[in-house]
């Protein structure tokens, strides 16, 4: 059982799936549904349609280069059935997923820290612009603030005056008890 390649948008085309496209000099294309046959037929640049790999891979949204692709490759060599070689081969495909993995994420995090830096520019622009719609709730902000210190200035201001009488009560008690 052989997985293909969709030759237009890359997505695996499994057995009894798909349509094969056969040209006059006898080359063949594999498509994985009619919306990618539709578009090879309207001649069509898989690069420059949004939802392709091959865009995704030219836009810099997945990763283009990367060492475990070679994997991928198909090889047309017969080889005998060895049990240990078959053990050692389904590892290293394990492993070969895992690092693949690995790389794409961090490919993605690095995406994201640039369109992070983007999103605060865009948000500052933003609130420049619409300032006078924040500037009243700043305000009240302001003047909720200066409450919220002053009644604490007030608490402790209490604490201070409690914690005076009832050391001046001690002592009190302190000079009565030795009389």
């Amino acid at each position: 059982m052989r997985i293909e390649k969709c030759y237009y948008c890359s997505s695996p085309c499994y057995p009894g799936h798909g349509m094969v496209f056969v040209r006059n000099d006898s080359k063949q294309f594999r498509f994985c549904r009619s919306k990618c046959i539709r578009n090879f037929h309207k001649k069509r640049n898989p690069r420059k349609v949004a939802w392709t790999k091959t865009y995704r891979k030219t836009r810099g949204k997945e990763m283009a280069v990367d060492a475990t692709f070679e994997f991928e490759k198909r090889r047309h060599r017969p080889v005998k059935y060895n049990r240990e070689l078959m053990g050692q081969t389904l590892q290293a495909m394990t492993k070969v997923s895992q690092i693949q993995q690995q790389r794409q994420e961090r490919h993605f995090e690095a995406r994201q820290k640039d369109a992070k830096v983007e999103q605060k520019k865009l948000a500052r622009v933003e609130i420049e612009k619409s300032i006078d719609l924040l500037a009243p709730a700043v305000a009240d902000r302001e003047q909720v603030m200066r409450n919220v210190v002053d009644a604490a200035r007030a608490r402790i201001a209490a604490r201070k005056k409690v914690g005076v009488k009832q050391s001046q009560r001690q002592q009190q008690t302190a000079t009565s008890m030795e009389e």
